[in-house]
């Protein structure tokens, strides 16, 4: 007894796990964008990126800290004659003995006091540039939002349209059956049957279309937000119409210029090209550096007499350097510098010429698929009123099949055209918003 209430305890357990390794994941449009970047390569490759410049801006400024080593060597060296003075007491004095084993070890310090500046620009051009790459990523942030939604929006669009060609199936389906009793009873010829069955076939075709569009948009979807192939999954937000609003373009255009990540990478190029000439300048102006350490050797060479023992010493200094011609190479860093930021500077004016287009394209898209729903749900309740009529008239005789059929197709085509309506008006906010780098 106990045996059978332990391997039924098992199986309850397993098919419990069984049922939630097989529940679908219910996502939102954010839960979904933020399920994307969290597992994104792309975001993690410029993270790494940013990383390694924020080490090079890190070493940069380093560089204008003083520096302390710790030195050590030993050396071997050939037997020597010694050589001494004679005293007058008679005794010899050794001078410099003969001391084969030689080792010494300094504590050093080396400190740039004075460099023109350029150690400061190179850290400034540093971390600008480690600045422009996580802007980059901002960038990269808001495509792969941008990319998601769009998926998200196509996958419930494919659903609602698989949806709406199953509904005028089922509907030409009951129709089919209708003419197949009327043409038993003889109120119809055959035909009217045959028509009906080739468009039952036909709409048989659109629904396998929309199926196979279906699988093609979730299989887009579950690689953006890194599922398995094949997971199933359910979207909780629904194909409803966004609230249209008229924003004003003036807006829009400076709201853009503040947020677009774009923008601000590039800002950020010209800051380095700016700082790196500045360094490049720095070039051809002399550099102080204090020196100094602690020696302690067997023996001290700065110790008279020689002699093999450990002895210290100490040494303070102030070195210069200056170069006074260099062959033209501080020239042509200067002029390498001030080309690569003309350069930026010139895309960047080039990116606000783009950049206002593009803001006046989506806003104006924005503003034309929020009145093409209103036109679609209109035709919507249009079309079902005249299949509603149309039927009601086949019914009494009055109609002919044909028309019964072309008010179907109507009417599918007017929901199909509403579906795609609101969706190209999701996407359209959608790329409004990621026009302002929101």
């Amino acid at each position: 007894m106990k045996r059978l209430t332990l391997v039924g305890f098992v199986l309850a357990v397993s098919a419990g796990l069984a049922r939630a390794q097989s529940a679908p994941v219910r996502l939102t449009v954010e839960e979904a964008v933020a399920r994307g970047i969290e597992a994104s390569h792309r975001l993690a490759e410029i993270g790494a990126r940013e990383e390694a410049a924020r080490a090079v801006a890190a070493a940069s400024d380093a560089s204008a800290r003083p520096q302390i080593g710790l030195l050590g060597g030993y050396q071997r060296t050939n037997h020597i004659d010694e050589f001494g003075v004679m005293m007058p007491t008679g005794q010899l004095s050794i001078i410099y003995p003969d001391v084969p084993d030689n080792a010494r070890s300094r504590l050093d310090l080396q400190w740039p006091i004075y460099t023109a500046g350029r150690t400061g620009a190179l850290s400034d051009a540093a971390r600008a540039e480690a600045d422009a790459i996580d802007r980059e990523g901002a960038a990269a942030r808001a495509d792969l939002r941008l990319e998601i939604t769009r998926a998200y929006w196509a996958v419930l669009t494919a659903r609602e349209s698989v949806g709406v060609v199953g509904e005028t199936l089922a509907r030409i389906g009951a129709h089919l059956a209708d003419v197949q009793n009327r043409l038993k009873i003889g109120l119809v010829p055959p035909s009217d049957v045959l028509t009906v069955e080739a468009q039952y076939s036909r709409q048989q075709l659109m629904q396998i279309e929309a199926r196979n569009g279906l699988e093609a948009t979730s299989a887009d979807f579950r690689r953006l937000v890194k599922m398995d192939a094949g997971a199933a999954f359910e979207l909780a937000d629904r194909l409803e119409p966004p609230v249209p609003v008229s924003p004003d373009v003036g807006v829009l255009i400076d709201a853009a210029r503040q947020g677009r990540a774009e923008r601000q990478a590039i800002e950020k190029r010209v800051a380095a090209a700016a700082a790196r000439g500045a360094a490049a300048a720095a070039g051809d102006r002399p550099v102080v550096a204090l020196s100094g350490g602690y020696d302690y050797s067997r023996p001290n060479p700065r110790i008279f007499p020689r002699a093999a023992e450990w002895n210290g010493s100490w040494d303070v200094g102030v070195n210069v350097s200056w170069s006074l011609w260099d062959g033209g190479r501080v020239r042509a860093n200067v002029a390498e510098a001030d080309a690569s930021r003309r350069a930026a500077e010139q895309r960047l004016q080039e990116f606000d010429t783009l950049l206002d287009l593009e803001v006046r394209q989506r806003a104006l898209d924005v503003e034309s698929a929020n009145a093409a729903i209103g036109v679609a749900a209109d035709a919507v309740r249009s079309a079902a009123e005249a299949r509603r009529v149309v039927t009601e008239r086949f019914s009494a005789g009055l109609t002919t099949n044909t028309e019964v059929l072309d008010a179907q197709v109507a009417l599918l085509q007017a929901e199909l055209d509403r579906t795609r309506a609101i969706a190209a008006a999701r996407l359209a906010a959608a790329r409004l918003e990621r026009a302002l780098g929101r």
